[in-house]
């Protein structure tokens, strides 16, 4: 008898024993679950708050090396146009005001405004069909951002760079492109 159960006696465990010692035993258990799922829940808030807190000082990091790189850019496209005016300004302001403007403009004015039209304006745009970049020093010129362009200046001689010049006077005219070669012209002359 006490090795099979009679159906009246699986139900009794079932449906009257079952839930009573769940209940015996929760009352006991219950604060020891309830502790154990305050620490889970502390422990995985914690690691997420950290994971975070790490996540945006990386993102930061990253946002601030990228501000650099774009700064730097901007400031490297934009200093080739005010390496001239800088020097100059702090030293010229105390004791040249008046020999800055008198010498320094008419040679930036002579050789900036005649030769982009008498060399590239007049002859090449009215003549006829528009100029190859094949001739010039920089290979896949007319592919090149300003930018890029003006960094590869550097490294050309005084024909390749005239060579530039006539060439981008007669196409696109990009005055960074124009004004970085006159630079390169006049500084070694100098």
């Amino acid at each position: 008898m006490s090795e099979k159960k009679t159906r009246f006696e699986q139900a009794l465990d079932l449906f009257l024993y079952a839930p009573l010692g769940l209940a015996l035993t929760a009352r006991e258990e219950l604060p020891r679950l309830v502790e154990k799922g305050r620490k889970q829940f502390s422990d995985q808030a914690t690691t997420a708050r950290l994971m975070g807190e790490y996540a945006v000082q990386e993102g930061r990091r990253d946002l601030n090396e990228r501000a650099k790189k774009v700064s730097d850019t901007l400031s490297g496209l934009t200093g080739t146009r005010r390496p001239a005016p800088r020097p100059s300004a702090p030293a010229p302001s105390t004791p040249a005001p008046p020999p800055a403007p008198s010498t320094p403009a008419p040679p930036v004015t002579a050789p900036s405004a005649p030769a982009p039209p008498a060399e590239a304006v007049a002859p090449s745009a009215p003549a006829g069909p528009r100029p190859s970049d094949d001739s010039l020093a920089i290979p896949g010129y007319d592919a090149l951002s300003a930018s890029q362009v003006v960094q590869r200046l550097a490294g050309l001689s005084t024909d390749e760079l005239e060579a530039v010049r006539a060439y981008e006077s007669a196409t696109r005219g990009r005055k960074t492109i124009l004004h970085r070669v006159d630079q390169l012209q006049s500084g070694p002359a100098a």
